[in-house]
């Protein structure tokens, strides 16, 4: 069990820390609310009590004999303020010890994440955007905000995260420390794909496989979380969009193909994560096939489709990284590195992540583990984690081989 310290400060958003509050709760850690006393105009103390069990106070007056505005940041393994205001982030930044948070702040020896949020104008501000330069520097992680409905009419970037995008994102910060967040994306355009396609037969039934689109969202969402412009194209995947994530759905592998290659134009790096039909049948009944009827088939004829893996490599341009994914399985011919060396080796990409999927280790899993293959022979091993940690891997190795934006 971890000791994480959350910081409420006083915007609207703050309704959203207690789901935040939950999810640390329910995964086991023990968490102390401090909010600031803006923070309980909008959430009352005794919600973070109740959901927390431990108690809530704003000041330095509180509690004197324990020393709280001391004690707490010593014993914190993790800090997250969410919400992060344009007035808590100038005064984290100013080193100020106004309140209970920000001199709790100054005394945490962890890692410390910012989740902003507050209006597009307030974000955008040179001033603000120097304090959240001032403490990337200092090496606190700060998330880019959501773009979004903001209060009233008001829509833009400035939007909290939702709880469980800023729970999953501090879970890797509190396992592998502020640098699975670095801000080394910035300025990059990123697209990656994720999910499965599937190929119609009739208007009921499909081919398709058993991805769930999970790793491809967490490496969007540590994408987004590390600076990069992305573009998620999904093929059939259930679930919330990642924020900062521009997502273009698709069903088939022609449309992830037509999708992909459209976005990719302008792209840094392509990360083919999706589980992408090789077959589709050779013809769709307008109708559904029914058993014993006279549109019942003897069998299903089936065609390639398109290898979009190898036709991104065979168009990219000078300083584009592309990224295979490769599930593999042994069997009696080799292992499966052996084959994914293999497949590497075909496809011709720079680098190619591969999962042993044998015996359901993957599909719809929480958890993951993953090995990155490189062009020039490396093999770098992602160990096991959420699917969070092992995209904040991935990216770092992905990371570690993008020319310095002063070279390119």
């Amino acid at each position: 069990m971890s000791s994480i310290v959350l910081g409420v400060s006083g915007g609207v958003a703050a309704y959203k820390a207690a789901f935040v509050l939950r999810a640390f709760t329910e995964a086991g850690h023990d968490v102390r609310v401090v909010p600031t006393p803006g923070a309980l105009h909008f959430v009352g103390a005794a919600t973070f009590e109740a959901l927390s069990g431990n108690p809530v106070t704003t000041d330095v007056w509180s509690d004197v004999p324990e020393v709280a505005h001391v004690r707490i940041g010593q014993d914190a393994d993790l800090v997250v303020v969410a919400p992060a205001t344009a007035d808590l982030l100038a005064r984290a930044a100013a080193g100020r010890a106004d309140d209970l948070l920000t001199a709790t702040l100054l005394t945490a020896h962890c890692p410390v994440v910012f989740v902003p949020a507050m209006h597009t104008e307030m974000w955008l501000h040179p001033a603000t955007q120097d304090n959240v330069a001032t403490l990337r520097r200092r090496g606190a992680v700060v998330l880019p905000p959501a773009v979004g409905r903001l209060t009233g009419p008001d829509s833009g970037p400035g939007r909290l995260p939702e709880p469980a995008d800023i729970a999953a994102l501090a879970t890797v910060v509190l396992e592998h420390g502020a640098d699975a967040l670095a801000h080394d994306l910035t300025g990059r355009r990123v697209v990656i794909s994720a999910g499965g396609t599937r190929e119609p037969l009739d208007p009921v039934r499909y081919l398709g496989n058993r991805s769930s689109g999970k790793q491809g969202w967490a490496l969007a969402r540590v994408a987004a979380a590390r600076g990069a412009d992305v573009v998620l194209v999904a093929a059939n995947v259930d679930l919330p969009a990642p924020f900062g994530v521009r997502v273009v759905p698709v069903g088939t592998a022609e449309e992830l193909r037509t999708a992909v290659h459209a976005e990719a134009k302008e792209a840094d790096v392509v990360v083919m994560a999706a589980a992408v039909a090789d077959f589709r049948p050779a013809s769709v009944a307008g109708a559904k096939l029914k058993k014993g009827s006279a549109s019942e088939p003897e069998s299903v004829a089936l065609v390639r489709n398109p290898d979009v893996l190898a036709e991104l490599v065979a168009a990219r341009t000078a300083g584009r990284m592309v990224v295979g994914f490769a599930a593999e399985t042994g069997d009696d011919e080799a292992d499966v590195l052996t084959h994914a060396r293999a497949k590497l080796a075909r496809k011709g990409c720079d680098l190619l992540v591969v999962n042993d999927v044998s015996e359901g280790q993957v599909f719809g899993r929480s958890e993951n583990t993953v090995v990155v293959l490189g062009a020039d022979g490396s093999a770098t091993e992602v160990a096991r984690g959420t699917k969070d940690a092992v995209a904040a891997g991935i990216w770092a190795t992905i990371a570690s081989r993008l020319p310095r934006p002063s070279q390119e």
